[in-house]
């Protein structure tokens, strides 16, 4: 796949998803997420792994864990079709394949297309984080950080990596957390609890985030009397990170405020997004403790 467009660009408020179907529904994940498509290919199987994961493959001398989609949204009693393919991905600075039924087209879209579930339909442990319409059809936007969670909690962010960092002193300083995942911003919640930051507002997009910062600027006063750092995820609903990164930074009144992205697509490859966009730092998730230590560095 060739999309050096979209991945040159930053601060657009666009992505490209890579439509994909199992048992008929059409589901999508970010293309940056995705490093190739292939044919499938004989899997070993491995006993008491999670009931999710087929077993491992080796690709081009790696071994990477094959996790079976079906199985993932409660489809176990169904076959993939003959179409199947694999889609290998890359994000938390972890290799996994997922195994599918077909692999559809590309579509280049922006994130104010995409609505945020319901909570009517979604539930506390929906693994869909952004529903798009498209051609009279629904698309849903998977939540792969919460899949692969789900299967190995020790991939995820850790209050025990804070812990590690020692004894630590209180801090009355107001943080900004954009980020969509119900399950992160609890993580996130605790372990900035944890290490001593209690005052905290966290929005579900960079829209929202974005439309509070603006109204304290217009409110009057120093933007920093009011809040002292930006923590924002790049994949959200109505505003994506890097957006609202670039917001921030072409705002005369809100320019001065630290901004760090922390996502799952911090990588070599697209860390000159961010760079584009001029946030102060950009931390790969889960690497909470280094995030930690980011924040102490800009605001203690």
């Amino acid at each position: 796949m060739d999309h050096k467009g979209i991945l040159l660009e930053s601060g657009t408020n666009e992505l490209e998803i890579v439509e994909f179907e199992v048992a008929n529904n059409k589901f999508g994940i970010n293309v940056i997420k995705v490093k190739e498509i292939i044919q499938p290919i004989p899997v070993t199987f491995i006993p008491h792994v999670h009931p999710h994961v087929e077993g491992i493959i080796q690709l081009r001398g790696e071994v990477l864990p094959v996790v079976d989609m079906l199985k993932v949204l409660g489809l176990n009693h169904l076959q993939h079709g003959p179409q199947q393919k694999y889609i290998v991905a890359e994000f938390n600075k972890q290799r996994v394949v997922f195994h599918v039924d077909n692999v559809t087209q590309i579509h280049r879209i922006s994130w104010n297309q995409i609505e945020k579930p319901s909570d009517m339909y979604q539930g506390g442990v929906s693994q869909v984080i952004g529903v798009i319409k498209y051609n009279e059809e629904m698309i849903l936007l998977l939540d792969f950080e919460k899949i692969m969670v789900d299967i190995n909690p020790a991939s995820g962010i850790s209050v025990e990596s804070v812990k590690k960092l020692g004894k630590r002193e209180r801090s009355e300083k107001k943080i900004l957390i954009a980020e969509d995942s119900p399950l992160l911003r609890k993580l996130l919640h605790d372990t900035m609890h944890e290490a001593g930051y209690d005052n905290i507002d966290f929005f579900e997009n960079g829209q929202d985030a974005l439309n509070y910062l603006e109204a304290l600027a217009k409110a009057g006063g120093n933007i920093e009397e009011h809040v002292q750092l930006v923590i924002t995820d790049i994949e959200m609903p109505q505003m994506d990170g890097h957006h609202l990164t670039k917001r921030i930074k072409s705002n005369p009144d809100l320019k001065v405020l630290p901004v760090i992205i922390f996502s799952s697509l911090i990588t070599d490859d697209l860390r000159h997004k961010g760079d584009q966009v001029g946030a102060e730092d950009q931390i790969s998730k889960p690497e909470i403790a280094e995030l930690i230590l980011r924040v102490d560095q800009f605001i203690l």
